[in-house]
């Protein structure tokens, strides 16, 4: 009987894993609607922007460096499935400074373009260091981009969205949302709030046809991936190489597809796959399907995790007695 069982859990749990973290259902359609993408000069963003334009959509990137909006645009316009049809076009915009701004900004785009339809927070950045190394300009500059622009972009196009009955909103946060890691004391708080943000919204906006989605990206080969390197700690350097680097194109497509689809969750790979299982809580879930993987995963996750926290703390110990050796050698 144990033979037995030690045969049908493992293939229960594979089957169970690709029907939550492949099988989509029904999509929706983005054909000819609009859709806003902050942070969509480089990285994610960009590549979001770009499988928008590959689906018919009218596409409005927004960053704050004027020139490499306008080479983001020219590739997002050869993108284009119907170029003589489609509109795209960019705004520069500081998303995080001011909400009447980007209140109004958003209100003469959506004049000018068209409703907006999907929304996609890509807009972020990240500064490491340990909690005592961490400036205080540093900490305010990660909440204003990485929680207050979305926030603000979001808060904006709910109302329209809610009188038209039909919108998505992804906002895009990080792996770091669902655990504490060394040397992000500071970023990780901005992406845990962007979980809190997506949970209420999503409370709050199902009953108008309005999906939300939450972004969980790991470790991204993007321009914002190569300027947080410089500011990490070892030990925050040796703990990121036990995952591995994935390419922002892999993320976008996921997050565009889990969108369509009005997943909550949209994660790459299996570490992403066992966080949110572990994670779960109270958080939405969209099928039947999803909440019995969850709930039969959980355990066997928990102890995976604990290998993986093991590992950390010995890295972070290993680091401490690197450095208390070389201190004695001077």
């Amino acid at each position: 009987m144990l033979n037995v069982a030690l045969i049908i859990i493992p293939i229960l749990i594979v089957a169970l894993f690709v029907r939550y973290y492949f099988w989509r259902g029904r999509l929706k359609n983005v054909n000819n609607k609009h859709v806003v993408v902050t942070g969509g000069s480089s990285g994610i963003g960009k590549c979001v922007a770009i499988l928008a334009a590959k689906h018919g959509a009218h596409v409005t990137i927004i960053a704050r460096d004027t020139q490499k909006l306008e080479v983001a645009r020219n590739e997002i316009i050869r993108a284009c499935k119907n170029k003589n049809v489609q509109k795209v076009e960019y705004l520069s915009l500081d998303i995080g400074e001011d909400y009447d701004a980007v209140e109004k900004a958003l209100n003469d785009l959506e004049r000018t373009m068209g409703p907006i339809y999907m929304l996609v927070n890509c807009a972020g950045t990240a500064i490491c260091g340990k909690i005592e190394d961490t400036s205080v300009a540093d900490l305010k500059k990660m909440i204003d981009i990485n929680f207050l622009g979305s926030y603000y972009c979001t808060k904006a196009v709910t109302p329209r969205m809610k009188a038209s009955q039909e919108g998505i909103i992804i906002l895009t946060s990080s792996q770091a949302a669902l655990l504490g890691i060394f040397g992000y004391s500071a970023y990780c708080s901005t992406k845990f709030a962007l979980r809190g943000l997506a949970e209420s919204i999503s409370m709050e906006l199902s009953p108008y046809n309005i999906s939300v989605t939450l972004c969980l990206p790991p470790d991204t080969d993007t321009p914002g991936f190569a300027i947080e390197e410089l500011s990490k700690p070892l030990e925050t350097k040796l703990i990121s190489q036990t995952a591995s680097l994935v390419s922002p194109e892999v993320v976008a497509d996921k997050l565009f597809k889990d969108a369509l689809a009005g997943k909550f969750f949209s994660t790459v790979g299996i570490e992403g796959f066992m966080l949110t299982v572990l994670c779960a809580g109270m958080s939405p879930f969209n099928s039947i399907m999803e909440l019995l993987s969850q709930s039969m995963l959980v355990g066997l996750f928990r102890l995976a995790s604990a290998w993986y926290l093991v590992n950390f703390k010995k890295i972070i110990q290993n680091c401490m007695k690197m450095r208390d050796k070389n201190k004695k050698s001077e």
